[in-house]
């Protein structure tokens, strides 16, 4: 894409199957109809089809030939699975996720011998399910009855007082408690979910 200094591209989608891989991605910044040519006079590309457009961006589906190689074999061989690519005229940014640390050192030897400059920017080890702290039965039930009685509907149909006087506590002790309370279900729920294992 050196021949398009201003073309954005976002990866929609890649399946790093042996059988077929087909790409998604997003084309902006540039003549679209000059890109498609450009692809399809690629000799490792089958077809090219502009699949929809938006004001400022196409959506290209592509079929490799058999014959591709580079990021994508490296994929391949080691079980990388791409979370997230972005890419301009000479330089891309992977967010990618390997099974094992040692696939991701295979994937480095492999693209530095292929002659491919990477740099590894951050690496995430995602935390453990079973090293999140659950809920207490306390905790639970303060939720449960919450939700049940509508306090956290908009508006409310009871107040943090009158929670708390049916479940013969405080004020002040039900608050902090369905603080606890949710603060473990974010972390279980969407900080350790939302993790990915390797970003490059």
């Amino acid at each position: 894409m050196q021949d398009f200094p201003n073309v954005e591209i976002e990866l929609e989608r890649i399946v790093p199957l042996r059988e077929t891989i087909i790409p998604l991605f997003w084309v902006s910044g540039t003549d679209t109809g000059e890109v498609a040519e450009v692809l399809a006079g690629n000799p490792q590309t089958k077809t090219v089809t502009q699949l929809t457009k938006t004001d400022d961006k196409t959506l290209f589906e592509v079929h490799w030939s058999d014959e591709i190689n580079g990021i994508v074999e490296a994929l391949i061989e080691t079980h990388g699975k791409i979370l997230e690519a972005t890419g301009a005229a000479e330089t891309w940014d992977f967010r990618l996720r390997f099974e094992a640390h040692e696939h991701l050192s295979e994937f480095n030897v492999a693209l530095t011998d292929d002659g491919i400059p990477v740099t590894l920017r951050h690496l995430y080890n995602p935390t453990p399910p079973d090293e999140v702290a659950e809920l207490s039965d306390e905790q639970r039930d303060a939720l449960v009855t919450a939700y049940e009685r509508g306090f956290f509907e908009i508006p409310r149909r009871v107040t943090l007082t009158e929670l708390a006087e049916s479940m013969d506590i405080s004020d002040s002790a039900l608050s902090q408690r369905l603080r606890r309370a949710l603060a473990s279900v974010v972390r279980q729920s969407v900080i350790a979910e939302s993790s990915p294992a390797t970003d490059s």
